[in-house]
């Protein structure tokens, strides 16, 4: 992992750190993530993911973004030295009850091709300077999830943050 990857271990310890502030377990960090939606959802978190995250390699993006809105934080504060990582940057998405945060990998791709375009660049190129295979960033055409910290690297490439790319929706 690059030293300026997004830093799941950095995430673990600041939910731990919140958990344990607060008094709560696990289970109760759960159900709060949860509680921002006014029905159940088809893809909950596990417990196990949430309070194993630190010790994982890759993580799905739409699990991140519920650990990030319970945290308040952006997903840049937790990448060592992008301009928001020394301070904690508050971050209030506007989700309608009964709505999700999640990723929009249509979009992604699409300005991932806007730049690819403009650069006149193949996406071997692409992928190369992000530091993936070209095969994962043209499967985001197909809306497919994304994972952390691969996501991160491209929007450090497009120089656009991860808010940019996500979206309320009910499924």
């Amino acid at each position: 992992m690059p030293s300026n990857d997004f830093s799941l271990r950095a995430l673990f310890d600041a939910l731990d750190a919140q958990r344990q502030a607060r008094g709560l377990s696990w289970s109760q960090v759960i159900k709060e993530m949860h509680q921002r939606s006014d029905r159940p959802s088809t893809r909950r978190l596990s417990q196990s993911t949430v309070s194993g995250i630190g010790t994982r390699s890759a993580a799905e993006g739409d699990g991140i973004l519920a650990m990030l809105r319970w945290l308040n934080r952006t997903a840049e504060s937790f990448v060592p030295g992008h301009r928001d990582s020394k301070e904690i940057s508050t971050w209030r998405p506007d989700i309608p009850p009964g709505m999700f945060l999640r990723f929009d990998a249509k979009n992604i791709y699409a300005a991932l091709d806007a730049r690819r375009l403009e650069r006149e660049m193949t996406w071997a190129e692409v992928a190369k300077e992000i530091g993936t295979n070209s095969a994962s960033l043209t499967h985001l055409a197909k809306g497919k999830r994304v994972a952390f910290p691969g996501v991160m690297r491209i929007f450090r490439w497009l120089g656009r943050p991860a808010a940019d790319f996500t979206r309320a929706t009910d499924i």
